[in-house]
């Protein structure tokens, strides 16, 4: 179910099962309302100088909100997304069309399968994999196997941005900081600080990079917010690495 939001103009909530999933600023979508998603937003900000067009790979589609902020804060990027099922696709485009100038392909399908039947050659500047949510991640992704595979598909300087929502205790936050060190030079992790506390549910936004950790992006990443955030990199890490 999409409806307005009554609170904002020109915004919309995409629900499933009466459970909010994303929200949708058509007005203006450089505005991100979820917190995950704002800090995803701020990564991907830093990710190339501001306003450079990028190559990115939406793992997880959505509402497509990650999409039309990359369009509104970097014009003429090219963009591909995979979701699983195609009802909620066609559903969101319908009812929630892309700006004009959008360049976006869209795939049905496994998020692995699809993006293995890419060309070898095929590079991203980011891949934001937005799929984990709670305990029961599917196994083929949540692995340094599938990690390793993304990266290889990375520019040189890419960034992998996984967003894992758990539950207390951080069990598959443990991992996928594990198997993301397996896979990728350097990993950092960005959330509300409270969140890695392990006490309550939430998202925490992992962050993989093709070289070390770049000096300065934690400071900047905590700067943005949504406050109050904090990210853990290096040793730093450890304390939630599994």
């Amino acid at each position: 179910m999409i409806e307005p939001d009554t609170f904002t103009d020109g915004a919309y909530v995409l629900s499933i099962g009466g459970a909010e999933q994303s929200h949708v600023n058509l007005a203006s979508p450089a505005e991100i309302l979820y917190e995950y998603l704002r800090r995803i937003g701020h990564v991907v900000d830093l990710a190339a100088p501001a306003g450079q067009p990028i190559t990115a790979m939406h793992l997880g589609a959505g509402a497509l909100t990650l999409a039309r902020y990359i369009q509104a804060t970097r014009p003429g990027s090219e963009q591909f997304a995979v979701e699983l099922e195609r009802e909620l696709l066609d559903f969101v485009l319908q009812r929630l069309p892309l700006p004009d100038g959008t360049k976006l392909q869209t795939y049905i399908g496994d998020a692995r399968d699809v993006l293995n039947r890419f060309p070898s050659e095929s590079r991203f500047d980011v891949v934001i994999l937005d799929i984990f949510s709670g305990p029961e991640a599917p196994a083929h992704l949540a692995s340094a196997e599938f990690y390793r595979e993304v990266a290889a598909r990375l520019q040189p300087d890419g960034v992998l941005i996984v967003n894992v929502g758990d539950e207390p205790g951080l069990t598959l936050v443990r991992s996928q900081v594990a198997a993301l060190r397996e896979a990728m030079p350097d990993v950092a992790a960005f959330a509300e600080s409270g969140m890695f506390d392990g006490r309550y549910p939430g998202n925490i936004i992992l962050i993989g990079t093709q070289a070390r950790w770049p000096s300065g992006w934690s400071e900047e990443l905590t700067a943005r917010g949504p406050h109050p955030a904090t990210v853990l990199a290096g040793v730093e890490l450890d304390r939630i690495a599994g």
